[in-house]
């Protein structure tokens, strides 16, 4: 086997010298990536902790709201019902009235008829005039029972909305008391996260999020603690453990798709935040 000339060593070790510089300078990219998006995770957790602070006073706003409309447009629907029944009824008098009139011409005719059958004829026609009254007033009735029920269940409505409001009323306080007590942390913090995501790769940001949204707990980067992924908590092989402090690739947790990074980051994640 020929031995290689002094040119050829040179050249090999050149190499192997570039070839390390080169994985370092990936390393160090790597590091930096895991390093800007553990920092964000951690600011973004903060503000989750001052929204969870919150508690369901935004929720409890919003359906207070809803209901309150809800109750109002019950009670204008209720009112218009009442106001159409109330119509019906005038115009049932009215028709009464008309039925009225026509039973007493009729009853007149009678005095004048020539024979019996236009007597019948009238009869039948006083007759099918007061059926008429009758059912007017029956429709009347039922008008009136209807109008009357209504009137109940908008009192009920009523009273029901002055209670809402006030609940509402107390519930927004509540809300703006704690919304103001935190409002300025969250505000420096919002501002912290936007400038953070700015060191970030669009590709990696944008899987950041889609990791993030899809956690319960908005966790998308989590160390490794105790040898298992701090979002899910299942055990990680040693040899995976080995990768996550090379720092040679972003790892994700192959049960929950967590992204995982080792103490190092964290503490100097912990480091970088306290000088801001």
């Amino acid at each position: 086997m020929a031995k290689k000339t002094k040119t050829e060593k040179s050249q090999s070790e050149q190499t192997v010298v570039e070839e390390f510089v080169k994985q370092q300078d990936v390393d160090v990219v790597v590091e930096k990536r895991l390093l800007a998006l553990y920092t964000l995770q951690s600011i973004d957790t903060q503000i989750d902790k001052i929204r969870i602070t919150r508690g369901e006073l935004p929720l409890e706003v919003q359906d207070l709201e809803d209901e309150i409309v809800g109750l109002e447009t019950r009670i204008n629907n209720l009112k218009s019902d009442i106001a159409t029944s109330e119509t019906a009824i005038n115009e049932h008098k009215a028709a009464i009235e008309t039925h009225k009139a026509a039973i007493e011409k009729y009853t007149k005719q009678q005095n004048n008829v020539k024979n019996n059958r236009e007597f019948e004829s009238l009869n039948k026609e006083i007759e099918y005039q007061g059926l008429e009254i009758q059912l007017c007033e029956r429709k009347m009735k039922e008008l009136k029972a209807s109008i009357k029920e209504k009137n109940q269940h908008v009192e009920i409505a009523k009273n029901l909305l002055e209670t809402r409001k006030e609940d509402l009323k107390q519930k927004k306080q509540e809300l703006e008391e704690i919304t103001s007590e935190a409002e300025r942390e969250e505000n420096e913090l919002l501002q912290k996260s936007a400038e953070q995501e700015k060191l970030i790769d669009e590709r990696y940001l944008t899987a950041y999020k889609r990791i993030r949204h899809a956690a319960r707990n908005g966790l998308a980067v989590v160390p490794v603690e105790r040898e298992a992924c701090g979002g899910c908590f299942s055990q990680i092989p040693f040899q995976r453990q080995m990768e996550i402090r090379m720092h040679r690739k972003i790892i994700v947790c192959e049960h929950c798709g967590r992204i995982l990074v080792d103490k190092n980051i964290v503490d100097r994640s912990k480091e970088l935040l306290e000088k801001k």
